[in-house]
């Protein structure tokens, strides 16, 4: 039997970062999928985490995780695809350091991923949105602060993760004309800055400090990913009074990149352009934004016009084909 916990510690700690050079979101989404592996596999087993064994996180134990992160925690099929993603590429770590494991890695492989549902991405109309970059008080710091997230999460149309590690030194400073953004996948891209990104209002009372992030916390520290997402819930809340319909929406860090790729798109008429803001690896990750988009379709609709059908019956061409329609308007089909 094989102990679990230096093999865990070397794939977070030396593969992802250093031989595979994974972000640091990546590291912490595979740690956290570890924690709640760990956790289930020890209450299951009545045994202490740091006392787990490889051997043990067998097919049915990682088939029970995955039911229970789904039915306890209320993940939904995509989370869980990430899960085993996880317990996947840790598997496929093991292959070449311990090759006792290759059957039990290759009967995990063969898990197969939940087929998940593509539903249409939510955004904020116009008015919604000005309602929600209006919600913070301007004449406080922390008001400042949060007004000028807000409209460079929509205006640069950035991930969470890029909002909250961006750095000083990403801005083109003094003019603050363009910004610097290192997205997913490693992928570099310059976007311009709108005037009303609110961002020199900021630059203007950040607190004077060490830290190289652009967005601090009130303990003066690189803001979370936590707590953008309590100041945009907050702010959320606050827009719904002037703008009801904000209330019916599940307002996210993501609905705000979903809001600019939206806007982008009904201004450009241009698939190629949002990719390009988004830094989307393909266009096929910009086309959900189509399917969600009704004017394109109108237009559509406007340059055609419905055929028009003649009324008439099937007529069977063989006699095979008509004995066929005969049964088929028969209740008894053993005649």
């Amino acid at each position: 039997m094989t102990a679990l916990a230096p093999y865990i510690s070397s794939f977070l700690r030396e593969h992802l970062p250093k031989e595979r050079r994974a972000s640091l979101h990546t590291c912490e989404a595979y740690a956290h999928s570890f924690r709640l592996l760990v956790g289930f596999a020890a209450s299951r087993l009545d045994v202490r985490p740091c006392r787990l064994e490889i051997e043990q996180l067998d097919v049915p134990l990682i088939l029970a995780f995955l039911e229970d992160i789904e039915a306890n925690r209320g993940n939904s099929a995509r989370t869980r695809n990430a899960r085993l993603a996880a317990i996947n590429a840790f598997f496929r770590f093991l292959e070449y350091r311990l090759p006792a494991c290759l059957d039990q890695a290759s009967r995990i492989h063969a898990i197969p991923m939940k087929k998940t549902d593509e539903a249409l991405v939510d955004y904020l109309t116009r008015n919604e949105l000005q309602a929600l970059l209006d919600a913070p008080n301007a004449r406080t710091l922390s008001g400042i602060r949060d007004r000028a997230m807000l409209h460079l999460a929509f205006a640069a149309g950035l991930r969470v993760s890029e909002l909250v590690g961006l750095r000083l030194d990403q801005l083109d400073q003094p003019a603050l004309s363009t910004i610097h953004v290192l997205g997913k996948g490693r992928r570099e891209r310059v976007l311009p800055l709108w005037k009303e990104t609110a961002l020199k209002a900021w630059l203007a009372v950040r607190p004077a400090t060490k830290e190289p992030a652009l967005f601090l916390n009130a303990l003066g520290r690189t803001m979370t990913r936590a707590g953008f997402e309590y100041i945009l819930a907050k702010h959320a809340v606050a827009a719904a009074q002037s703008q009801p319909t904000i209330g019916g929406k599940r307002v996210t860090p993501h609905i705000l990149r979903h809001t600019c790729a939206m806007h982008t798109l009904q201004a450009t008429r241009d698939i190629r352009r949002v990719s390009l803001w988004l830094g989307h690896a393909s266009l096929q990750s910009t086309e959900i934004y189509l399917r969600a988009d009704p004017t394109e379709k109108l237009e559509a609709l406007a340059t055609t016009s419905a055929p028009m059908f003649k009324p008439g019956r099937f007529q069977a061409p063989d006699k095979l084909l008509a004995m066929l329609n005969t049964v088929s308007r028969s209740g008894n089909y053993a005649e």
